[in-house]
């Protein structure tokens, strides 16, 4: 018995060293490929800067304290305590500080907004990362021989594809296969760091902040501005957060402080002891910091590197998109768990398939990794700094911190946060007005069809009965009853669903046993089993169903309804029949939502995945009831 328990145990503690290793290779790519091009960026002509001993040491001191400011404290140490029930992400996190009180329907509103727009930025982050840390390692090639320069994008792009093509096996799979090579990449880092350390070992002395500060002393706006370039070496930082339900705080952790974080210095400084006596490698540091006989599998190296690099992104990218269709933010679409032990790991098909297009073209437009810098960054300092806000929201009203303990730490971040936000201001007219206009657009999106669905139902809410006086018609009626058992699905329970109107009126009769079923999406990750049905008799043969499921989980009602019991029977879901409302949208100049959003919202209804497939109803056994709808 104590060899079994013993033999568990390890097995226990295997399952977690693999966990942190899969967590090396989805969660902290973004990071790991930074030194390809965040040095090299501070450096750029645009920024002035000279390449003098004082200015490598104040920007490596920068770097330096980013890390341990920006990652190791305020998201390892604190960010990932603020998780939903193990999820994170900045909808996790708005989730968590909304009060739900009619007093504070206002705060909730604007807190609910904020935490959206943070939502939608990150969006557009995510098609920026996979496209720059592709490109940028793809261009090391160049080093080896110019006649690579023609096929830098063509080869980017087929790299690219080939990426979003593997998503469907599932993050499980993708990091077995990207953890180990994220392993062996990290510890080149660490190792082409020490190699150039040992020549300039002086380079050790940037972790002083003395230098930070001087840097900025010497080099006055000039210098501030730097600190957009700066940036470069933790925007995984937001990704790592909504990564959180794939993996667990801990592994994340444990992959950070054991590996990722010396290894980063170490390649930093390295870079960094490279320039102080090689000023011109600055137009590369990170691949003319390698022996020249180690270039060409460096190349090799970095740029599958750089595929794992984008996979924390489109990850986190998968696991926002989920939560904000089980909220109501975004139109129901394709959800499919890969893993039988970790819940959160999932692949959204139609979103794979828009950051895919949207990497290529963006490629296509900006031609270069520095191009793609100067686009780099607004966006996810934005997201940053309301995911400080939030949080300070989360210490004060879940964890009753007091407003100075609350204060005192969020306001330091927030002004790192602020910071790196102002410095990033001056790229808007150099691309990054890109992932602000794709927030901005999946922000309307999301508030247009969070609207547009209220707006619907108070539309159909006039021309439907309440519940109540359905009932009483039944009972002075007398309708002939079918026999067998209906199901018709609604979103609440007050009224009666359209769809049993129009049957009745057309046929004068109901089926035996009426189940209204409403599908509960609760602001919480998953909904305990014991939690998942609530049935109640109503008379006349009739129940109400809540079928109750937390944002994580994806819906499948005739698994839920299987033997469930409906007053003496037990119910078979195959052999009931689903009836569904299908509304036809028509935008019209009634008060309620401007014109062109509600063509918007008719649109994104009508390429919205049906209900039958997003339930999982068995697709023989459903009836739609068509309805037109004048907005």
């Amino acid at each position: 018995m104590s060899g079994h328990a013993e033999n568990e145990q390890n097995h226990k503690k295997m399952y977690k060293y693999m966990l942190a290793l899969s967590a090396l290779g989805v969660v902290y790519g973004d990071i790991g490929t930074s030194p390809l091009y965040a040095l090299k960026e501070s450096f750029h002509h645009a920024h002035n800067i000279s390449l003098s001993q004082n200015n490598i040491y104040g920007i490596l001191s920068l770097i330096f304290w980013s890390l341990i400011i920006v990652i190791s404290i305020k998201y390892l140490r604190y960010v990932l305590l603020a998780d939903n029930k193990g999820e994170g992400g900045i909808l996790a996190l708005t989730a968590l500080v909304t009060p739900r009180t009619d007093k504070h329907a206002s705060k909730r509103k604007n807190l609910i907004r904020l935490g959206l727009f943070g939502t939608a930025l990150l969006y557009g982050d995510g098609m920026i990362t996979p496209a720059i840390s592709v490109l940028s390692a793809v261009e090391g090639l160049e080093l080896i021989t110019p006649v690579f320069s023609p096929y830098i994008l063509p080869i980017t792009i087929a790299i690219l594809i080939g990426l979003f093509s593997v998503q469907k096996y599932g993050t499980e799979t993708v990091g077995k296969i990207f953890g180990p090579l994220t392993l062996f990449w990290f510890l080149v880092l660490g190792g082409l760091g020490i190699y150039n350390i040992i020549q300039v070992p002086s380079v050790l002395m940037s972790m002083n902040p003395y230098y930070a500060l001087q840097f900025f002393i010497e080099n006055s706006w000039n210098g501030f501005f730097v600190l957009g370039s700066v940036f470069l070496v933790v925007t995984g930082g937001e990704a790592l957060y909504s990564d959180l339900g794939h993996f667990g705080r801990h592994p994340i952790q444990r992959a950070w402080f054991f590996v990722v974080l010396p290894c980063l210095v170490l390649n930093y400084f390295g870079q960094g002891a490279l320039l102080t006596h090689n000023p011109l490698a600055a137009k590369n540091p990170f691949f003319l910091m390698a022996p020249h006989w180690m270039l060409t599998p460096l190349v090799i190296l970095a740029t599958l590197s750089t595929v794992i690099a984008s996979q924390a992104l489109i990850t986190g990218v998968f696991s926002i998109t989920m939560q904000a269709v089980q909220l109501g933010y975004i139109p129901r679409v394709l959800i499919e768990h890969t893993s039988e032990k970790e819940f959160g790991q999932i692949y959204v098909k139609s979103m794979n398939q828009i950051l895919m297009v949207a990497c290529i073209l963006l490629v296509f437009f900006f031609k270069t990794s520095s191009n793609l810098a100067a686009a780099y960054g607004i966006a996810v300092t934005t997201t940053m700094g309301i995911t400080t806000i939030l949080f300070y929201l989360v210490a004060r009203q879940k964890w009753r911190w007091s407003r100075a303990k609350a204060g005192f730490l969020c306001g330091f971040f927030l002004i790192i946060d602020l910071s790196f936000w102002g410095a990033n201001l001056v790229k808007v007219l150099d691309g990054g007005w890109v992932p602000l206009a794709v927030g901005l657009f999946i922000f309307i999106m999301m508030t247009t069809w969070k609207k547009g669905r209220k707006l619907l139902a108070e539309r159909i809410r006039g021309d439907v009965i309440p519940l109540s006086i359905f009932l009483e018609k039944l009972d002075t009626t007398k309708p002939y009853r079918n026999p067998g058992i209906a199901i018709y699905m609604a979103s609440g329970l007050k009224d009666t669903p359209y769809a049993l109107i129009q049957n009745f009126e057309h046929y004068k009769s109901v089926h035996e046993h009426l189940v209204f079923l409403s599908v509960v999406t609760e602001e919480i990750p998953r909904v305990p089993q014991a939690r998942r049905i609530e049935v109640n008799s109503i008379g006349h043969g009739c129940y109400t169903v809540f079928v109750h499921y937390g944002y994580m989980e994806r819906p499948n009602i005739p698994k839920e309804l299987d033997q469930v019991k409906i007053g003496n029977i037990h119910l078979n879901p195959l052999e009931a029949t689903y009836f569904i409302g299908k509304e036809r949208l028509f935008a019209t100049e009634t008060p309620g939502m401007a014109i062109w959003r509600e063509k918007l919202f008719a649109f994104q209804t009508t390429n919205a995945q049906d209900a039958t497939t997003f339930f999982q109803l068995p697709r023989k056994r459903v009836m739609e009831i068509g309805v037109h709808v004048e907005l």
